[in-house]
């Protein structure tokens, strides 16, 4: 993460920036954990692989499921990720925080890309379409 923000300069941050700063320190801390263990630092290693799996976990609980399927999927890539560090955290395994941080590097990505464009979300109208037909197929099933 570049830079050290103070509290009163992230609260003026939206919602989308600050999840792209959580994205930014997850990369640094995977970066990190790297590095340590190449140098056998297995106790920084560890702090840092516990504050991504932390991050990973705030990421998950503020994920906002009326955007449509996105949420659902992200939910999942988070678990899975979280899950990886922790083996990788047992195993002292960098390939597992490469795979980890190869995800991450592209969400983060994507997500900067999105912010800029602003799109309108699609994905609320498409899940209320799915809600809509699944309301129907449980009025003709009755």
């Amino acid at each position: 993460m570049t830079g050290i923000f103070t509290e009163s300069a992230i609260h003026q941050k939206s919602p989308q920036e600050i999840t792209a700063l959580l994205y930014e320190a997850c990369i640094t801390n995977l970066e990190g954990a790297i590095e340590d263990i190449d140098n056998k630092d297995y106790v920084f290693a560890n702090k840092k692989l516990q504050r991504t799996n932390d991050i990973l976990y705030r990421l998950g609980a503020g994920l906002n499921y009326d955007a449509g399927i996105i949420a659902d999927q992200l939910d999942l890539l988070y678990n899975y990720m979280a899950d990886k560090l922790v083996q990788a955290n047992l195993k002292k395994d960098t390939s597992l925080i490469k795979e980890v941080l190869q995800s991450l590097e592209e969400i983060t990505s994507a997500w900067n890309k999105a912010m800029k464009t602003k799109a309108p979300n699609p994905g609320v109208g498409i899940r209320q379409k799915a809600m809509a037909y699944e309301k129907s197929v449980l009025m003709e099933n009755n």
